[in-house]
């Protein structure tokens, strides 16, 4: 379990594939002696068990269905990838519930300065739009946001300046893939509504 609070931009030092197997090795300057083999870390979002580490560079196996639906087959060498370790029990909750489990990437449509804010407008697949309410929470990159404004194909959050220079959305552009985890409170109700007891007809 995570909140989105990014605790590290790290780097990505090599995508390395053999067959069907991936791994990444990610540099991180500051989280990586506080990880142990084994460790759960959000990985632009994405829930990754730390396979190796080699002082401040740790390593990733990834599954073909992560590469299927994450931004992470599109990073490379010197990408800036966001990272957070998985919450303590008792540690301060303070963005929202993130389980790591990225449901689609998907590619930011606009940028707008406003001041010192930026505004992202994203795109929203149609099959995810209705886990998506204004004021709502959700995950972009590993990030805890609020929706700001849902539009038919879109919606969009706004990024304060604390957020743009401690994560990778300093870096954005129109274009790029975002990974999107959507709010599990959602899903849970949507589940229990569809399972109700049905009154006969």
């Amino acid at each position: 379990m995570f909140t989105g609070l990014v605790e590290e931009v790290g780097t990505v030092v090599e995508q390395r594939r053999d067959g069907i197997a991936t791994q990444f090795r990610i540099e991180t300057a500051q989280i990586a002696g506080k990880i142990s083999l084994g460790d759960s870390v959000a990985v632009n979002g994405c829930c990754l068990t730390v396979s190796g580490r080699e002082d401040n560079v740790l390593t990733f196996d990834l599954l073909g269905e992560t590469l299927d639906r994450t931004n992470l087959k599109a990073l490379g060498p010197g990408s800036l990838i966001n990272l957070e370790r998985a919450v303590a029990a008792g540690a301060p909750l303070g963005g929202h519930f993130v389980q790591g489990h990225v449901d689609c990437a998907a590619q930011i449509v606009a940028l707008e300065d406003k001041g010192a804010d930026l505004g992202m407008e994203i795109e929203l697949p149609s099959e995810f739009a209705r886990y998506v309410a204004s004021k709502g929470s959700i995950a972009v990159n590993g990030i805890s946001l609020t929706v700001a404004v849902v539009l038919p194909k879109s919606f969009t959050v706004w990024i304060i300046p604390q957020t743009r220079t401690h994560t990778n959305l300093s870096q954005a552009k129109p274009g790029d893939l975002l990974n999107l985890e959507f709010d599990i409170l959602a899903k849970y109700v949507e589940r229990m509504l569809d399972r109700r007891p049905r009154d006969p007809e």
